[in-house]
């Protein structure tokens, strides 16, 4: 049984819920799905999922609620997230948003909206290291990944510029995996070798 933690503060929830129980049951595995939006479900949890939404308000939140340290220490354990969109952006080094009160948890700096707007949001296939075939990214106003620190493996690029990055325990996405049907990557993130041996 896998307990699998959402943050559940803002954005697209059910989504990160149901792709990880479909990404676990295509391992023979059982997902118990919690939708974080206090302190003190963090520890209980095996894996977390930071979804898309609106940075400036989940970041917001997380501190308030005092969750935000939680997630660091999650991470300082190895165990793994995934964070997708606007979840990235909370996660990462630098957003270059006062507003945003970055947890620090992957070595990048991000532009927020540097895509553009609702408007011009699309789909791609990209290639992602680990998968075999290339995967449908959904972009809907994505960040851009502009600085990539050294210890950062860069998983895919589109049009030369990163949109997955793994730090550690923790795959970020500038686009949306639960928007589809694929769950290759919430597989990459929480079944691969390298999971397996940080929860050993």
């Amino acid at each position: 049984m896998i307990h699998a933690g959402v943050i559940a503060v803002q954005g697209d929830v059910s989504e990160h819920a149901r792709a990880i129980e479909r990404a676990a049951a295509a391992h023979d595995e059982e997902a118990t799905v919690h939708e974080i939006r206090q302190a003190g479900v963090v520890p209980d949890c095996d894996v977390l999922l930071m979804p898309g939404g609106e940075s400036t308000t989940i970041s917001r939140l997380l501190q308030q609620e005092g969750i935000a340290p939680e997630v660091q220490a999650h991470v300082a354990a190895g165990k793994p997230v995934l964070a997708t969109c606007a979840g990235l952006i909370v996660a990462s080094h630098d957003a270059k948003d006062d507003r945003v009160e970055t947890l620090d948890l992957v070595d990048v700096t991000v532009d927020r909206n540097a895509f553009g707007r609702q408007v011009d949001s699309f789909e791609a296939p990209v290639d992602v290291t680990g998968l075999d075939d290339p995967f449908p990214a959904v972009f809907i106003r994505a960040p851009l990944i502009d600085e990539v620190g050294e210890g950062v493996e860069v998983l895919a690029e589109w049009d030369g510029r990163p949109v997955a990055v793994r730090d550690g325990p923790v795959v970020g996405t500038s686009f949306h995996p639960e928007l589809t049907d694929d769950v290759r990557l919430h597989r990459l993130t929480f079944f691969t070798d390298l999971v397996a041996e940080a929860a050993d």
